[in-house]
């Protein structure tokens, strides 16, 4: 696929675009980049390229509203070459980069250089988010037109929340006027001082401070609120509780403008993770060697299992609108230390798919509904800042497109990941689905 072709197909597979409404065994035809036609039996000439899909699923490609790239000014950690690498080993054709980097992207030069870079030596479409406030500092709002006209498809201080309400509420009613998002980390900082992971029993038994959840629920309470009052559109970034769900659930009620996403982990990981075995143990179980995981150290932190059942029922009945990475690479060094003076964060991009898969494979959540929730329901929420027909197989809609082997059986090993960061909870877990193929635009990117 390498060279110029006229035109590709991709025949046999089952084709699966919760966008277009399209189940069923079939062929797809790309034609100057761009989906020709979805059919059976598609006629095609000597020419043309053709790919055996058979026993796979086709998609469009993942869309991904929330992860780092780190660069500028982290590029040990990750660059946009490595990040975009990594986006398209696990089928990822469009990433969301959110803007701590050093420096923030708070202004229209740093989303310039994030655009110009990912042209240059990214391998697949990469979308800049910029920050709320000035260097994400919490004090005064950054240029949010001027990022706008610049290319920025939302806004947000990741890792960190905005603190102050009035702040808060100026934020959402600006960018209300622009048609973007205040992607908001919701965390009560006051509440959360000092602590590592998760509030409760496995805190208490490895001696170490708890992030409550209500600091989560009472930041969330308190921005909906003022989406509320002004009529913005606030979207919450990787929900972790079952009490941020319900406050999620009955602003939708009320028709309040509110979004949310949850991450991988956070769908198929509890806390118990930190004792480095699964979601299985007991307050009486002795600790292991493999106790103190700070591979599981994440922000929000892994919750408990009825939060991760909550996000589940939640996912599957929509109330959560998309899967989003939250792709935190770290460098050894960040991780390889204690649970105290690790930093936080799991790198996703390369396990979204069989983590995702797990909740399929034992009937939580469909396989239609998890494509939808990477595909055309990011899509949707990213709105006209996107190309059209993004995150569909609908004719004309960019050849962004995923295929993956559902029933492919693999053992995570963070050795083999083409991202920069290896720190993953997931390490030596056996996830079933495995992307084989990712084409942007038309081109093979990922895969032979």
């Amino acid at each position: 696929m390498s060279g110029p072709v006229h035109r590709i197909l991709i025949k046999g597979g089952r084709v699966i675009d919760p966008g277009s409404g399209i189940d069923d065994i079939a062929d797809v035809l790309i034609s100057a980049g761009s989906i020709e036609q979805v059919g059976k039996d598609l006629a095609t000439s000597d020419e043309d390229e053709h790919v055996d899909a058979t026993g796979m699923v086709v998609a469009p490609g993942f869309v991904d509203m929330h992860c780092h790239l780190r660069e500028p000014g982290f590029e040990d950690k990750e660059t946009i070459a490595s990040g975009t690498a990594a986006a398209a080993a696990g089928g990822f054709t469009t990433v969301c980069a959110m803007p701590n980097t050093d420096p923030p992207i708070d202004n229209a030069a740093t989303i310039d250089f994030v655009v110009r870079k990912a042209e240059e030596e990214g391998i697949v479409r990469v979308l800049p988010i910029g920050c709320v406030t000035k260097g994400g500092g919490g004090i005064e709002l950054a240029d949010m037109f001027e990022m706008a006209e610049a290319g920025a498809v939302g806004f947000s201080d990741d890792g960190n929340p905005v603190t102050d309400d009035h702040l808060m509420r100026q934020a959402l009613a600006y960018a209300s006027t622009l048609g973007l998002p205040i992607i908001e980390h919701c965390e009560q900082l006051s509440l959360t001082t000092g602590g590592h992971i998760n509030e409760g029993w496995i805190a208490t038994r490895l001696g170490v401070r708890g992030i409550p959840s209500v600091a989560e629920e009472q930041m969330a309470a308190r921005d909906i609120a003022l989406a509320e009052l002004t009529g913005g559109w606030v979207h919450i970034a990787h929900i972790s509780t079952n009490g941020t769900v319900d406050l999620v659930r009955r602003a939708r009620e009320r028709d309040v403008r509110v979004t949310a996403e949850v991450t991988p982990h956070h769908l198929t990981l509890t806390e118990q993770a930190v004792l480095g075995h699964a979601n299985d143990s007991s307050p009486f179980d002795p600790l292991t060697p493999h106790a103190y995981n700070t591979h599981a150290k994440v922000n929000p932190p892994l919750r408990t299992d009825e939060d991760v059942q909550s996000m589940v029922t939640a996912l599957a009945e929509g109330v959560i609108d998309v899967i989003a990475t939250d792709h935190a690479p770290h460098s050894t060094p960040d991780k390889l230390c204690t649970l105290e003076e690790a930093a936080f964060g799991i790198s996703g991009l390369e396990t979204t798919l069989g983590a995702a898969m797990s909740l399929v494979s034992r009937g939580a959540v469909s396989l239609s509904r998890v494509i939808e929730t990477l595909t055309v329901g990011p899509a949707r929420l990213l709105g006209d800042r996107v190309p059209e027909g993004l995150g569909t197989l609908a004719k004309g809609a960019p050849a962004d497109i995923v295929i993956f082997d559902p029933e492919a059986e693999w053992v995570v090993d963070p050795g083999a990941f083409v991202s920069k960061g290896r720190n993953t909870p997931f390490s030596g877990t056996k996830l079933t689905g495995r992307v084989v193929a990712t084409i942007y635009g038309g081109r093979l990117v990922e895969g032979k």
